[in-house]
């Protein structure tokens, strides 16, 4: 299998990456931009492998993406190159409605003319996963899970884009017949994600001693997903997948934000400064515009259909991934040296 991955040296697209030449023997292809959010230092625990290869090109490009097409050939397309953080997206929509409905209109071309060219069971191996989020349904009350039926609501410039490329990808499968499978995952954390998110961010901000923001309350709810049960998810929804279907993708790891900060103070109290109390740095902050209130993902389909699991609680994924930020500030020092994940985003101006 011949896979390739657009937004493959991001958070998640690196994961894959890396489980797919490693876990699955798979080869693969990285289609990235290497914008603020891509880094080639992701993927360097794999970039020496024989059937691994990089293709710096902006999913704008439709030539450069047609001749990655031909040259590499692939047999499924994860499609993961996508501007990702709600905040950027309320400070700058433009660029989300240019790489998430553009970009994906691209990919989803790009893919259909390679398609159309194949025979046999070439053909009929093809399959094309797009990569989404919960944020598309907008906000749940305190009770019910997000379903594969639930009606799209997005709230933020970030979730509408993602709302728009996801119809896209499913009308490409009705109209043009390109076998498509779409995922709607809920929030991922673990090793190598960029320091503007919530973990990240905090377990940094902890170790370093300065302030840890907490938007409004800090009783908005998420559902936590450990990166590594998400990629091997979207793997099996490759692999066994029904075309044109929708899977969503949760950890069933429901917590507030709060809660999470909490879980960070106490695992660094214990593994990184004992003479620290980390709870002491929480402070609340001016709360994001259109903050949604809690999401919570049904992975029932993913779960009975496909025979998936989360193999990580929040509990065990949490203390790897403090432990990973704690032992590897080679990835992350420079980030943080550039000022990523330093200065607050999504304040309209």
């Amino acid at each position: 299998m011949k896979a390739l991955i657009t937004g493959g040296a991001g958070f998640i697209g690196s994961a894959l990456t890396r489980h797919a030449l490693g876990a699955r023997k798979w080869s693969v292809v990285v289609v990235d931009k290497l914008t603020y959010a891509g880094h080639l230092s992701s993927l360097s625990p794999v970039s020496g492998m024989p059937d691994y290869r990089f293709a710096q090109i902006d999913i704008c490009d439709r030539t450069a993406l047609d001749a990655v097409f031909a040259e590499q050939q692939p047999d499924v397309v994860f499609h993961l190159a996508a501007e990702s953080h709600v905040d950027r997206s309320i400070t700058n929509a433009a660029a989300f409605i240019e790489t998430n409905l553009v970009g994906t209109f691209n990919v989803l071309e790009a893919s259909r003319a390679h398609w159309q060219k194949l025979n046999g069971a070439a053909k009929d191996r093809f399959r094309v996963v797009h990569v989404s989020t919960d944020e598309v349904y907008g906000s749940l009350g305190d009770e019910g899970l997000f379903r594969e039926d639930t009606p799209y609501d997005p709230r933020s410039p970030y979730s509408a884009s993602k709302a728009g490329a996801d119809h896209l990808a499913s009308a490409w499968f009705h109209t043009y017949g390109l076998p498509v499978l779409i995922s709607n995952c809920s929030n991922n954390y673990g090793p190598y994600q960029l320091p503007e998110k919530l973990i990240p961010l905090t377990i940094l901000n902890a170790l370093a001693g300065h302030k840890l923001p907490v938007y409004g309350d800090g009783k908005n709810v998420r559902d936590w997903l450990y990166v590594d049960d998400h990629v091997e998810a979207l793997c099996l929804i490759a692999e066994k997948g029904e075309l044109g279907r929708c899977y969503n993708v949760g950890g069933r790891n429901e917590r507030a934000n709060i809660d999470v900060v909490h879980t960070i103070c106490d695992l660094l109290d214990r593994h990184a400064r004992k003479d620290a109390a980390h709870r002491a740095l929480i402070e609340f902050v001016t709360d994001r515009p259109g903050h949604d209130r809690r999401y919570a993902i049904d992975a029932s389909r993913l779960e009975n259909e496909l025979g998936w699991r989360a193999r990580e609680t929040f509990e065990t994924g949490m203390e790897r991934t403090v432990r990973w930020y704690i032992n590897n500030e080679a990835w992350w020092g420079p980030l943080r040296a550039a000022g990523v994940g330093v200065k607050r985003q999504g304040l309209p101006a």
